[in-house]
Formats: C-alpha cells, structure tokens, sequence
C-alpha cells in the first residue's frame, strides 16, 4: 500500500486527467447537435453519432482493464489522452456525417483508456477504510469536468467559432497530456497485489459484483432518460427558455460534484449497501416526481434531489467495487463497473425514445423510476449472502 503523502502527490495528476477528459467530451456534447445537421444529419444518423462514443467505449474498456492490471495503467492513460487531443482536430476536418460516426467510434475508444484506467489507478492507491473518499473525488472530478463542459463549449462556440472549441478540448488533453507523462508514476503491479487478476467468468461468479454492475446499470438508465428527456419536457411541458434549462442541467451535474466528496467519506464510515440502496430509492423519488413539477422552481428543487441520490449511492458503490478490485483486479473490475455506465447510456435513450413514442413523455421517467428500484432490488439480491 502506498503511503498517504505519495497518494496525496499523485492524486491531483489523476483528477486533472479525468477533469479534462469529461471537459472535452462535455464541450462536445452542445456541438454535436448542431454540427451533424449542418452537414445534413438525420434523426437516425445523429443518434448513431450520439451512441457512437458508448458502443465503441463498452467494447475496448473490459481489454484496455485487463491489459492495465498487466502491464500497468500510466501508458493507457498517457495514450488515450493524446488521441483525445488528436480527435479535436478531427472534428474540425469531418465533411461528411459518416465521418462523424468515425471519429465518434474513436472518440469512445479513447475514452475507454482514460477515465476507467485512471479510476482503477485510484482504486490502487486507495488505503483500506478510505476507499470512498478517494472514489468521491473522483467522481467530483468526473461531474465537474462533465458539468462545465457544455457551459464552455457553449460560450466558446457562441463568440469565437465552433472550431475554436474543439481546439481548446484538444489543447486541455494535450496539456494533461504532457502532466500525465512527465509527473504521473507507474506503479507496478507487485506493490499493489499479491494475486494476478482473474478472468471475467470468475468475477461473474461474485454476488457483489453482479449486484453492482446490476446497480450501475439500471440507474444509469433513469440518468440517461433524465438527461434525454428532461429539455423537452421542461420547454414544452413547462415553457421554459433554453438558458433556464441549461441552468437546472448544470446545476444538477456540479451539486453532484460537490456532494460526492463528503459523500465519499461517509462510505467509510456507514454501510455502503445501506446507501447504495438508500440512494437509489432518492432517485427512483426525484424521477418520479419530475412529471408533477408545475414550475421552474419545482423542476430545481426535484434535480438538486437527483444530485443528492446519484451523490449518496455512487461513492459506496465505487467503493464497493475497489474492494472487489483488490480481488479480481483493479482494471478488471472498473472496467466491468465503466461498462455498465455505458450500456446505460447508450441504451437508455433509446428504450425511452420508444416508450414516449408509444405513450407520451411523462412514462420516459415514470420508467427511469422503476428501473431505480430494480437496480435496488437486484443489487440486494445478488449481495444478499
């Protein structure tokens, strides 16, 4: 185990490279939109181009895990922050819509070398008893870049140009870029655990790690549908103007951020099922509710909620899944924690996208809602023992 100073040392190198990271991919989250249309993209190709970066990323991240617990996790890290800075410029010299899916499918490649591998870097550094304060700055640093991504991108395209906002995604990646690869350690594996990791079947035999990727699955749906649906049903439902809207969203995503830290230590010092359970049944309360909300206030008041849920239950489930790291492998493990993150997003949009076209938009989060107390229920099942 690492002494304290050495992780206090390398811990801000890591949350700057998740930072900029989730920076750049919010930047990209505003543009995206409006950059697929002026090239001629329809409904189903801005989709494709949209779930492009999860497919890609849910397929390479249980290898770039793997490969991590092998050979270490600085290189993983160093790449894909390099190729985030390569991809700025892609975007930039994309012409067509199926080139957009491209650099997309590289997008979620990339990706899947930073912030999983970086997470498993922290799950290694993590003493025993503190797992949660750790994972909770962690997140915080996840949130926080996600959160002011599309704020920055948003003003950089409105008064310098949309090509100066990809390049500045590029050049924060660039920079931690050069952080990461001048300052950030390797650690090898031998310091960090006595047992080699063991492979994907075996950990499909473990209750609790069934029961979390279980947990992440189901509530990344209702944040999924959350996102996807909350804009629509707050200008159409309620008639609010889109700086409004992009005032709840942020506000939602850095209160996340700021709550996972004290969050983080009170799954150290409390049961993490007990608030992994506890914090989906907030969530499952908020989406519930959002159909009801008469106002902008109302709408505020229920997303702060969110925040406090996602805030209560990720650090414990992090956590939880350091602990299981230590066991099967720390890249193996956040990988198998990641992937669930992005099956949710890529699938959830589109389960709900179908149900509002069957029904109307209120049962996008009446189902986000269920699937919060499935994930609770399946979560206590499978961790039952």
């Amino acid at each position: 185990m690492l002494p304290v100073h050495m992780i206090k040392r390398v811990f801000p190198i890591l949350a700057l490279s998740i930072f900029s990271s989730m920076l750049g991919a919010g930047i990209v989250v505003p543009l995206l939109p409006l950059y697929a249309e002026s090239l001629g993209a329809s409904g189903l190709w801005l989709g494709a181009i949209f779930a492009g970066f999860s497919i890609s990323r849910t397929i390479v991240t249980p290898i770039f895990g793997r490969l991590s617990d092998r050979s270490g996790r600085k290189p993983f890290i160093c790449i894909g922050l390099f190729f985030y800075a390569l991809i700025s410029l892609g975007f930039i010299w994309a012409d067509s819509v199926s080139q957009l899916v491209l650099i997309r499918l590289v997008h979620g490649v990339a990706g899947g070398m930073i912030l999983p591998i970086a997470q498993a870097y922290v799950g290694d550094i993590s003493p025993e008893g503190e797992e949660g304060k750790w994972m909770g700055y962690s997140n915080a640093a996840f949130f926080s870049g996600f959160g002011f991504g599309p704020l920055m991108g948003g003003v950089l395209t409105e008064h310098l140009g949309m090509d100066i906002a990809f390049l500045s995604m590029g050049g924060l990646n660039l920079l931690a870029f050069f952080i990461a690869v001048f300052f950030l350690p390797e650690i090898s594996r031998q310091k960090l655990s006595a047992s080699p990791p063991l492979s994907f079947k075996e950990m499909s035999q473990s209750g609790t790690m069934v029961g979390l990727f279980s947990f992440r699955l189901a509530l990344t749906f209702g944040r999924a549908l959350f996102f996807t649906f909350l804009p629509i049903f707050a200008a159409i439902g309620l008639g609010l103007r889109p700086n409004l809207i992009g005032v709840l969203l942020a506000i939602h995503i850095l209160l996340l951020s700021l709550l996972g830290i004290p969050s983080g230590r009170i799954a150290d010092r409390f049961s993490r099922r007990f608030l992994i359970v506890l914090g989906c049944l907030v969530s499952f309360t908020y989406l519930a509710l959002i159909p009801l909300a008469q106002d902008f206030w109302q709408l505020l008041a229920l997303c702060a909620l969110g925040s406090l849920g996602s805030a209560i239950s990720v650090p414990a489930a992090s956590a939880l899944m350091v602990e299981e790291g230590r066991k099967y492998g720390m890249g193996s493990a956040i990988a198998v924690f990641t992937m669930a993150l992005s099956i949710g997003m890529a699938v959830g949009p589109i389960l709900g996208g179908a149900i509002v076209d069957f029904t109307n938009i209120n049962s996008a989060f009446y189902f986000g809602a269920v699937m919060a107390l499935v994930g609770a229920g399946l979560f206590l099942w499978f961790t039952r023992a």
